[in-house]
């Protein structure tokens, strides 16, 4: 199969394009080249997606067998990619998110049939609007449309909501003995999936025919809590985590942004059932729990001093919320 990966080297991206090439995949990876990961057997194309002409000419001649983009989250986004790659490709897999499916939840328990409705996180409400468009191209044009919602996937980042993701914050505050924040009281049931495990299930729907006009979501099977999760993080770096629990609404009251992220994905329990993905990708299981996977994440950060980015500014923050918090107790 000959496929284009518009983006390819990111967080999770980077876990699929190495797979899909050991899987014998023709890869082809359309990005502006300013990324330092090298995917050995992909091929490159340097380039500006939001720059049409520039995408008409080095697109020129190509065909595809599936086209994924990574990078999309505006409607203007997908309209683009309908217009570049319509008629040119055999599947457009769209990368949506988890985070689109209701909030707040009715139910823990998520399929892909569970409705699409996020009242507090614009970036929830861009991807269910581009999910939307393209469905439309779907029914009307006969685009053919693959949609993927990944929830909270990890490999390069530090999956927790505070004081993580790019940031190392938080583990050099376990590994420095400080109090960290756990949202809610720390019981709420979330789902955390490595790259790698995300890769077998995304890899098994390209070029999948039955999967044209589908939506999927692929995470593990493993549930935790989030003390759980901030309790595995310590043991990969050999501290004992000591946790303040703070409610979502004392948090976003001193940071807007985590109102979305939080309130709007993160703060209720989500439990993902995985049997759609099962059934079109037989075999389809995660492997990894996420006690190993965050060791290997752990690792990667360590290996190089540029990767454990430490802001002050964040670090003031959970400072000075802590010692608000701690002082309403009193």
């Amino acid at each position: 199969m000959k496929v284009l990966f518009i983006g390819g080297t990111g967080n999770i991206s980077t876990a699929v394009s190495t797979l899909a090439v050991k899987q014998g995949i023709e890869l082809f990876l359309l990005n502006r080249g300013t990324r330092a990961v090298s995917i050995p057997g992909a091929k490159s194309i340097v380039g500006d997606i939001t720059k049409s002409g520039e995408m008409s000419s080095a697109l020129k001649g190509h065909t595809w067998d599936a086209v994924v983009d990574w990078i999309a989250y505006l409607e203007g986004d997908v309209q683009r990619d309908f217009e570049l790659f319509n008629g040119k490709t055999k599947q457009f897999i769209f990368i949506s998110s988890a985070s689109a499916y209701q909030r707040p939840a009715t139910s823990p328990f998520v399929t892909e049939s569970t409705p699409l409705a996020n009242p507090y996180w614009q970036y929830s409400r861009n991807k269910i609007a581009c999910e939307d468009r393209l469905t439309s191209y779907y029914r009307q044009e006969g685009f053919p449309i693959t949609i993927v919602r990944p929830s909270l996937t990890y490999a390069t980042v530090i999956p927790v909501p505070v004081g993580g993701w790019t940031e190392y914050t938080t583990v050099e505050r376990i590994k420095a003995g400080k109090k960290i924040i756990v949202h809610g009281d720390g019981s709420s049931l979330w789902t955390i999936t490595h790259a790698d495990d995300f890769a077998k299930g995304f890899v098994g729907l390209i070029g999948h025919q039955q999967a044209i006009g589908h939506a999927f979501h692929i995470t593990s099977d493993e549930v935790l809590t989030w003390d759980q999760i901030h309790q595995a993080i310590a043991e990969a770096v050999g501290r004992e985590p000591h946790i303040v629990h703070i409610s979502s609404d004392f948090l976003a009251a001193f940071n807007k942004d985590l109102r979305g992220s939080l309130t709007g994905d993160k703060a209720t329990s989500v439990v993902f059932d995985n049997s759609k993905i099962k059934r079109f990708v037989p075999g389809y299981t995660a492997t990894i729990p996420f006690r190993h996977g965050i060791k290997r994440t752990i690792e990667w950060f360590e290996a190089d001093p540029a990767r454990r980015i430490v802001k002050k500014e964040t670090d003031d923050w959970i400072e000075m919320v802590i010692g608000k918090y701690e002082k309403g107790l009193q």
